[in-house]
């Protein structure tokens, strides 16, 4: 049978790989925002070396997700053809090459680096985040992207 629906290429079971690793990277880096804005706040460096570490959390498990969506983009033309597809996955590498910069500009401890740069690269980010989610948002419930063409047998 052909698939009525684009399809993801990477996939378990039928079940589509790029969704379910996604919310680690958002956490992470929603979570960098957050420890940045304690630390502006009290002034703890522990806030600090937090946002350090949810950086490269959130970069690693980015790079997984990354593999995953490329996967799922160049391996089925109907999402190549979406315009959602390409400004969702320009978008999330704008993400995190600027994530990438922010952890190089904290590295070796730097705190005083997290105000004014890093905070607000940290809220680029989120914003970011917003929009690319909106995006896939659009792929899976306007393309119908991933989405199962008919229902299992219960």
């Amino acid at each position: 049978m052909t698939d009525l629906n684009p399809h993801s290429t990477a996939k378990v079971a039928g079940h589509p790989l790029h969704p379910m690793v996604i919310p680690f990277p958002i956490a992470f880096f929603v979570s960098t925002f957050v420890t940045d804005l304690i630390y502006l706040s009290t002034g703890r460096a522990g806030f600090a070396q937090a946002s350090l570490w949810l950086l490269g959390a959130g970069i690693a498990t980015a790079l997984l997700a990354a593999v995953l969506g490329f996967t799922d983009f160049l391996g089925e033309p109907r999402i190549r053809a979406l315009r959602q597809a390409w400004l969702h996955m320009l978008g999330n590498l704008l993400a995190v090459v600027l994530e990438a910069g922010n952890f190089l500009l904290r590295a070796g401890g730097k705190v005083e680096n997290v105000a004014p740069a890093g905070v607000t690269l940290s809220a680029v980010v989120v914003a970011l985040l917003l929009f690319n989610g909106w995006l896939g948002w659009e792929m899976v419930y306007r393309g119908h992207v991933g989405v199962a063409n008919r229902r299992a047998a219960e």
